[in-house]
């Protein structure tokens, strides 16, 4: 069955609020069994409101519209709606009165903007929002079910998991779509692709491979469609083992797990400590370390070496090592992830030194050279990795980069 969202606000069209609702919807359409087909954003205006559901309602089964049902001048959502299913604006009682509750409970005064939400198309079906005050509105015409909720994302939610989801799911016998993600990191998009020519090229017809990068972290999403949610879902993990055994250096994880999960996963199943040097990444190791709950079980402290003086007095780099090498170089980070792992009682330790950039760049180490090492009980190994010229993109890049070293060297531990 097919479905889409149109979102409806200004507000969303200059990126004075972000979107989240559509991502929201669309993943609960999808895991429903339900294939969202589109969405389309639009501005408060009635043309490109009754233009977008006139489209909506010649492709889709199911059309969700969430925005404009606010008490002001600008929200114009119901009036629209109106214009669309030929009909007109009625004061529904029972939202009076939940509404005059609402507000009599807030001790908040009545006013003829609150009143006026109490209003709905007199063709509609109301739909009782009890998180807010104004209600979902659903509408049927010519095999297409439109529904039209709140913008705020609470307000929405409540009213799709108490109203629309269960209906929708009641109502269409649709087919079983039984997603996985499996998390990799380590190689580009087009080297991965390459990787699994292979591998997508004998997936089964009922099964699509997408590929959905992120800061060098790429997600493999595998789609499984058919009638039966069980024979689908044990062809999908069938090709998710294929697909471990094809890549099993890349893989880190499964359903949105971050290297830093990924790296406080593996510390705690083993009872190992963690302390980070950080010079060009200024603390975001620890920080996205420490972002995990649970965390102090395994992570001891760090030092954020950004000068050269922290690095000697703190860390014990040697300063000949910084004269003869640069800050950024081998032997430098080396000493920082020993000192390191000395100074804060860990097992491992990870550093970082590069430059980050817009400057700092020379011709032999230009702006994104990154040298990252992992020091433990079985040695020290430092790596090299060269990015772009971005600054804030390098430091999400050199973090990942540092953690999957570690990742990588707990394994082999």
């Amino acid at each position: 069955m097919k479905a889409e969202i149109i979102t409806i606000g200004d507000e969303l069209l200059i990126g004075q609020t972000i979107d989240t609702n559509s991502a929201w919807i669309g993943s609960e359409l999808s895991m429903a069994g339900f294939d969202v087909m589109k969405k389309t954003s639009i501005h408060d205006i009635r043309t490109d409101i009754l233009n977008a559901l006139e489209e909506a309602e010649g492709r889709s089964d199911v059309v969700i519209i969430t925005g404009g049902l606010g008490p002001t001048s600008d929200d114009i959502t119901k009036p629209a709606l109106c214009d669309f299913f030929g009909t007109k604006l009625v004061m529904n009682p029972e939202v009076l009165a939940m509404i005059t509750e609402m507000m009599n409970r807030r001790s908040f005064p009545m006013n003829l903007n609150n009143r006026r939400q109490a209003e709905v198309p007199e063709s509609c079906r109301v739909l009782t929002n009890a998180a807010g005050t104004a209600p979902g509105m659903w509408f049927e015409r010519g095999g297409t079910i439109f529904v039209s909720l709140p913008g705020v994302p609470s307000e929405m939610k409540y009213l799709m998991n108490t109203h629309v989801l269960p209906e929708l799911k009641q109502r269409f016998r649709s087919q079983a779509i039984i997603h996985r993600n499996i998390m990799t990191y380590g190689a580009p998009e087009a080297l991965l692709a390459e990787k699994l020519e292979g591998f997508e090229a004998a997936l089964p017809a009922c099964i699509k491979l997408a590929y959905l990068p992120s800061s060098g972290v790429i997600k493999l999403r595998l789609t499984g469609t058919g009638r039966d949610a069980g024979s689908v879902a044990e062809l999908v993990e069938e090709r998710v083992r294929l697909l471990y055994s094809t890549i099993p250096d890349l893989i880190y994880g499964e359903e949105g797990e971050t290297l830093e999960m990924a790296v406080g996963r593996l510390l705690r199943e083993r009872g190992k400590k963690l302390g980070t040097a950080e010079s060009c990444t200024g603390g975001n190791i620890a920080r996205l370390i420490t972002s995990v709950p649970g965390s102090s079980y395994y992570f001891t402290g760090s030092v954020v070496s950004y000068a050269n003086s922290v690095k000697t007095k703190l860390l014990g780099v040697d300063d000949k090592l910084i004269e003869n090498h640069g800050a950024v170089s081998e032997p430098v980070v080396i000493a920082m992830a020993e000192g390191a792992r000395t100074l804060l009682s860990a097992d491992y330790a990870v550093a970082t030194s590069g430059i980050a950039g817009p400057d700092g760049g020379t011709e032999s180490k230009p702006v994104g050279t990154l040298w990252t090492a992992v020091s433990s009980a079985s040695g020290t190994k430092a790596e090299m990795h060269t990015f772009g010229a971005d600054r804030l993109t390098n430091i999400n890049r050199f973090s990942n980069v540092a953690l999957n070293m570690l990742r990588k060297q707990i394994l082999r531990d």
